[in-house]
């Protein structure tokens, strides 16, 4: 970026002065694209910590898990696809497991940003990046991934007022950007029971999340296969406002300096299975991650590590609590798993 160009914040602030202000999922989608591209946002000196970061046994169980499920399918020649797939670290954990297993698929990544891309280069040699599922092949299942990706997509937020429900726009004065109401009635499209709350009620929605979860359900209709999505959410329609920030590994505003911090939203897991069961696709879960985690077997994992490296004891269990315990990751966290027709049910879904 030259010194000429402007900021994103100068940039977005230009565009709503001349044309009014725009839908919060433009301007999210603004905000993280920005993100993405300028910075790997990981780790202490980034801006926050996913699973797979803190613990080798994460990306260890979801590779044996991959490798379980292909197994009883067949063993069929499949490919690895992950969505977002952060610096690499749950895709190298994931394949050293399967490897053990006889599964050494080769790697498909959608991924936009180049700063991250190179980081992935690194950990997972060989893997080939696209902006989508077009490019991937289409000989074959897919074996896909997708942890803390949705969050990120850009959501569409309706808030009820005096006069009924209205989309959630973003204006700005000068270079300060604040969420008001727009004009266009969007009351047919509310559920019958959350017609009447209370001024002021958020409803959020993700058409972005909607498309990607129906690009990837048509690819495994047509080829087979399974997708496992992690992600914070729940299971809507549920009235709440849940966007967030996230800087140095703290809260921020939303709305202040767009493009330097980390927008997300919790992930409506209904609307993924009801869009995945549209698509023909058989939907196991939501269960929680810790449930999840336990079932696959990582206190037993948590164990072994322990056992061939004592010193290591302690830290390994604090990270088995970081990802399982209720009070941090264990509950607020689901595991969707979406299989094709004619596969087998994957473990963990009884």
């Amino acid at each position: 970026m030259t010194n000429s160009e402007p900021l994103l914040p100068e940039r977005l602030a230009r565009a709503i002065t001349m044309a009014g202000p725009i839908p919060l999922s433009q301007f999210m989608g603004a905000a993280n694209a920005h993100y993405y591209a300028t910075r790997d946002p990981l780790g202490a000196r980034g801006d926050f910590t996913t699973a797979p970061e803190i613990s080798q046994m994460f990306g260890e169980l979801i590779g044996l898990w991959l490798a379980d499920l292909w197994d009883r399918a067949g063993r069929p020649s499949a490919r690895y696809v992950e969505l977002g797939p952060g610096r690499g670290t749950l895709a190298a954990d994931a394949l050293r497991a399967m490897a053990k297993t006889g599964l050494k698929p080769p790697v498909d990544f959608i991924e936009t940003s180049p700063t991250l891309r190179a980081a992935q280069a690194e950990r997972v040699p060989g893997a080939e990046w696209h902006l989508g599922f077009t490019g991937i092949a289409e000989e074959g299942p897919l074996l896909i991934v997708a942890n803390e990706f949705f969050d990120a997509l850009p959501i569409r937020q309706l808030v009820a007022t005096e006069d009924g429900w209205r989309e959630r726009l973003v204006a700005c004065q000068d270079i300060l950007f604040l969420p008001i109401a727009g004009d266009r009635s969007f009351d047919m499209i509310i559920p019958p029971d959350l017609r009447g709350a209370a001024p002021g009620s958020i409803l959020e929605t993700s058409p972005a999340g909607v498309a990607v979860l129906r690009g990837l359900a048509t690819r495994l209709t047509a080829q087979g296969g399974a997708a496992l999505i992690i992600d914070y959410g729940y299971e809507g329609p549920a009235i709440g406002d849940t966007l967030q920030a996230v800087r140095g590994h703290a809260y921020a505003n939303p709305f202040e300096e767009p493009g330097e911090a980390d927008l997300t939203a919790h992930v409506d897991f209904a609307t993924l299975k009801e869009a995945a069961e549209a698509e023909g696709l058989i939907v196991h879960g939501p269960v929680t991650q810790g449930a999840f985690l336990k079932t696959l077997g990582i206190e037993a994992r948590t164990e072994a590590l322990a056992k061939a490296s004592p010193n290591r004891a302690e830290s390994l269990a604090i990270d088995r609590d970081r990802l399982i315990g209720e009070e941090a990751m264990g509950e607020l966290f689901k595991v969707l798993a979406l299989t094709a027709p004619g596969w087998p049910i994957p473990a963990g879904f009884a």
